[in-house]
């Protein structure tokens, strides 16, 4: 019995520590993003290989600032289940958390070099209002495709998702935090692209989306949250092309 009481207070002296390390670099993105130290420098160098760099650690802010809180239950579970399998009081954690964060640092690579092909360098909003109108029916329509449908659904049931893909040891942790990540850069990879109609540094639009996906993935009704989202953005899209 003491035993078994020694490994509890471990094993939730860990969990309180993921925890209160998710908080710490989902604040830390958050607190770079409203400081606006992202994009001061963006408008002499935009174009260059230096602006490209300080974009790309933009876009890599924001997307721990805005993923994070939703795929924190999918870590805390792994950790869970880690510790059940093996009965390992410290779980592989940190190689989990890397490898989900190694999906959408691939994406920032991408969206920071269309931002500086496609955007002003002041707004960093796309340059063409036909392309923003095409970008939201775009986004819209994958709203209520299959392969968002599936994405997401990988990303609500994380239980399974980690009962189904689990390996043992820090690569096994890499490995699962890859699958993870891929499967929810594929479920919100176009919404993210909506930051370039709305511009890159634009805090309601940040706020807005994280909002729209933590709703898709922790809420009960989330599929239907995604759906009547692409609706929207389909009408939004429509009423700015007739306009």
């Amino acid at each position: 019995m003491p035993d078994a009481t020694a490994a509890e207070r471990i094993a939730h002296r860990s969990r309180t520590v993921t925890i209160a390390a998710l908080f710490f670099l989902t604040l830390l993105a958050w607190a770079y993003l409203l400081s606006g130290a992202g994009m001061k420098p963006m408008s002499p160098m935009h174009g260059t290989g230096l602006g490209w760099t300080l974009a790309a650690a933009m876009w890599i802010a924001m997307m721990v600032a805005m993923m994070l809180p939703s795929a924190a239950p999918a870590i805390l579970l792994y950790a869970r289940v880690h510790r059940h399998s093996l009965g390992a009081a410290t779980p592989p954690t940190t190689a989990f958390l890397a490898g989900y964060l190694a999906c959408w640092i691939g994406f920032s690579m991408v969206a920071a070099f269309l931002q500086s092909v496609l955007t002003t360098p002041m707004s960093m909003a796309l340059k063409s209002s036909s392309a923003s109108v095409g970008l939201l029916i775009a986004a819209g329509v994958y709203q209520l495709s299959p392969l968002k449908d599936a994405c997401l659904s990988r990303c609500r049931s994380p239980a399974e998702f980690i009962t189904r893909h689990y390996r043992p040891g820090i690569w096994g942790a890499a490995r699962l935090g890859l699958l993870h990540g891929g499967y929810c850069v594929g479920c919100c990879w176009l919404l993210m692209m909506l930051l370039l109609v709305g511009g890159v540094m634009n805090m309601l639009w940040v706020a807005g989306l994280t909002l729209l996906v933590a709703a898709e993935k922790l809420l009960p009704g989330g599929p239907w949250i995604a759906r009547l989202a692409g609706v929207a953005l389909i009408g939004w899209g429509g009423a700015l092309l007739l306009r």
